[in-house]
């Protein structure tokens, strides 16, 4: 296939010619109390003692596996689980033990590398039939035609997007990878063609600041999943550290507000590492990468900005709600001087 494909910098969303809204206070950017944004599954994003500040702040917290939902966050976060784990308990007769069986949560995601094996396809199956009361997430994908067959298969969300992420190698040493921009814009086509309505395309790595956000919505996503950005701010679940001494969350908050340094540890979910800390024992070569990331941002701050950012957007293009606004709004393409020419 020699048909070029774009990424989200390669275009620009331009307003409506007229518009009927005055202010973005009047643009809805909320549905169900929750912006279209996903916390990534990430154990220096999301744990248990910080799920709760996500949903505060208005943004769905996925669970890393390993790290199991309790209260009232079964209702509305994602609960992660390996593919072969499911496959098991699926298998699994009166005589095996499960300690977390995937069905007794409400938001499931089947969180694994590689979402193009027919396995998967038959295991959303095999849910659905069984169990059609789980709302299921699955994937990574990086073709437009796996999100159609996981959809037909009755997923109710599908990540796309393979290699783009910031903790994640696979693009660049197994080049496997379909740019964002033409990989969302494509689904959201096989959504419409295929009527798929109830799944819905979660956009997931590479977001390099609001814009990249708001663009991937204005294409089609339906959720932008999130996870470099997340970890930059002061409540992620990532270790602090100053001058390479690690800090306790209490103290690191104190400093950086003083001004100092303070970095977030933040690493890939393949790299050796969380193998590891999921007790495999033979481990295969790393797809991953480890780094020290500076905080920016306090979380609530951060997603103040987003949003005033979005309503402007949506009010420039005359979208009141998201549901005028994803995936319907116009863009072009842009060349490389152009983007040079607003980028600060």
């Amino acid at each position: 296939m020699r048909e070029e494909k774009f990424d989200l910098r390669d275009i620009s969303i331009i307003p409506t010619i007229e518009s009927d809204i005055n202010s973005r206070s009047e643009c809805q950017t909320t549905v169900d109390g929750f912006l279209p944004l996903m916390a990534a599954p990430m154990d220096t994003v999301v744990c248990n003692d910080n799920a709760h500040t996500f949903i505060d702040n208005k943004i769905i917290p996925c669970l890393p596996r390993g790290v199991y939902c309790t209260g009232d966050m079964k209702l509305k976060a994602f609960q992660s689980f390996g593919l072969a784990d499911i496959e098991f308990q699926l298998s699994a007769t009166s005589n095996d033990y499960v300690e977390y069986p995937f069905y007794r949560y409400k938001h499931v995601l089947i969180d694994i590398a590689n979402g193009h094996m027919k396995r998967l396809v038959d295991v959303v199956k095999e849910i659905k039939r069984r169990y059609p009361e789980v709302e299921l997430m699955v994937g990574n994908v990086a073709h437009p035609l796996t999100y159609k067959n996981l959809a037909m298969a009755g997923a109710d969300y599908v990540r796309c997007s393979i290699g783009t992420g910031a903790g994640c190698t696979t693009a660049a040493n197994v080049a496997i990878n379909y740019p964002m921009g033409s990989l969302i814009h494509e689904c959201r086509q096989e959504k419409i063609k295929g009527g798929f309505w109830n799944t819905k395309i979660v956009a997931d790595g590479g977001m390099q600041g609001y814009d990249d956000i708001i663009k991937a919505l204005a294409l089609g996503a339906d959720y932008v999943m999130l996870g470099s950005l997340l970890n930059q701010t002061l409540q992620s679940a990532g270790f602090n550290y100053i001058w390479g001494i690690r800090l306790n969350y209490d103290i690191a908050r104190i400093l950086w507000r003083w001004g100092f340094p303070v970095k977030k540890k933040y690493r890939g979910m393949s790299t050796k590492a969380v193998q590891r800390s999921w007790g495999k024992t033979k481990l295969v070569t790393a797809e991953g990468i480890t780094k020290y990331q500076k905080i920016k941002y306090n979380l609530t701050q951060w997603v103040d900005n987003f949003d005033d950012f979005l309503k402007s957007n949506m009010s420039y293009c005359g979208s009141m709600n998201l549901g005028d606004f994803i995936g319907y709004a116009e863009w072009v393409y842009i060349t490389n001087n152009a983007l040079k020419r607003f980028q600060k």
